[in-house]
């Protein structure tokens, strides 16, 4: 029977070595159309670098072409775009023109923040998103499918900058009656203590951002989970389980969800990308020291090596993780594979 279960067994892992190899071709072909976007999109960006970064200081045009020069901007555009990628390919994303530091090295600093936020959001929309779809697939057309579902319609709807300035003003700044609860900006106070006092004191100042995030992205996956859940309960085995005598809560949590998780669980490493992505809004209205500050502060000057680092980090990790979503998807869904 080894025999057997292992001759079997075989064709399968072929396939789904095949699957792979033909994601990760796609995948690497994608990152090679974006390192080509990438710098030709912020060439097209309005303003000068050199002059930007002239600005209060009384420079010559010599003094100007000089520092063109030291930047390599007086080379050509095809001659830029190779060293850019020769770079790239060397994992070097060059030097910031406004911090005179190594991309990489800023990027380093600034992922960390990043990664609090995002993932701190991504945890809390995923939970809140998987509870109430639950509810809401179970019971359709109940009192808490339709508020829930509409609430988060309308989050979902919500522009994200709007809805970060509306917290920001009304519960930051206070407005009314309603005091100033939470700090303004960045992640930490001047004065906040050491150890335990300080974990409190950055928790506090990721309430506003955290919930900007969470409010703007749980609502996909509440409604994929709410679908899920509905295919699930007209299948033979719920009414099965009815015609048992089971508990309705049992039958939900122990046979309904688990079943019904694997599009939702595909669908947060498809977002895990998106969701970073997302963050440049809320860490530039917030003054959350990461990498989406990072990148605001880049398109201001226009820092183009900082812009081009930090933009191809956040859609090079949209395309590994699309691309290992759908790894994971075949190696859980064995519909998948015999398609």
């Amino acid at each position: 029977m080894t025999v057997v279960a292992e001759v079997e067994a075989a064709p399968a892992r072929h396939g789904l070595l095949r699957y792979a190899a033909t994601k990760v071709g796609g995948a690497l072909l994608s990152i090679a159309m974006v390192v080509v976007a990438t710098f030709f999109l912020f060439r097209m960006l309005p303003g000068d670098p050199v002059r930007a970064l002239a600005q209060g200081r009384n420079m010559t045009p010599e003094q100007l072409d000089l520092e063109r020069a030291r930047l390599g901007l007086d080379r050509s555009i095809p001659e830029q775009f190779v060293h850019f990628v020769g770079q790239t390919l060397r994992f070097d994303l060059g030097t910031s023109y406004e911090y005179k530091r190594p991309v990489l090295d800023l990027i380093g600093e600034r992922i960390g923040p990043t990664l609090l936020l995002t993932g701190t959001g991504l945890v809390m929309a995923v939970s809140l998103g998987i509870w109430q779809g639950a509810r809401a697939g179970w019971k359709p057309g109940s009192r808490f499918d339709r508020f829930s579902t509409a609430v988060s319609l309308v989050l979902w709807s919500v522009p994200t900058f709007w809805l970060g300035l509306l917290l920001l003003m009304v519960f930051a700044a206070g407005i009314g009656p309603i005091p100033g609860l939470f700090p303004t900006r960045g992640i930490s106070s001047v004065d906040a203590p050491d150890g335990f006092g300080y974990v409190l004191d950055v928790a506090q100042h990721m309430v506003l951002p955290c919930l900007t995030l969470v409010a703007v992205v749980y609502a996909q996956y509440l409604l994929v989970m709410r679908s899920s859940v509905l295919d699930e309960v007209e299948q033979d085995y719920i009414t099965t389980a009815r015609a048992k005598g089971l508990k309705d809560d049992d039958i939900r949590r122990k046979h309904a969800v688990p079943n019904a998780l694997l599009p939702t669980v595909t669908l947060v490493f498809m977002r895990i990308g998106f969701v970073v992505g997302g963050a440049v809004t809320v860490e530039a209205i917030f003054s959350w020291p990461g990498l989406g500050q990072l990148f605001y502060q880049a398109i201001r000057v226009p820092d183009f090596t900082l812009m081009q680092g930090t933009f191809l980090l956040i859609t090079v990790s949209v395309i590994l993780m699309n691309t290992l979503a759908d790894v994971i998807y075949h190696v859980l869904d064995p519909r998948v594979r015999s398609v």
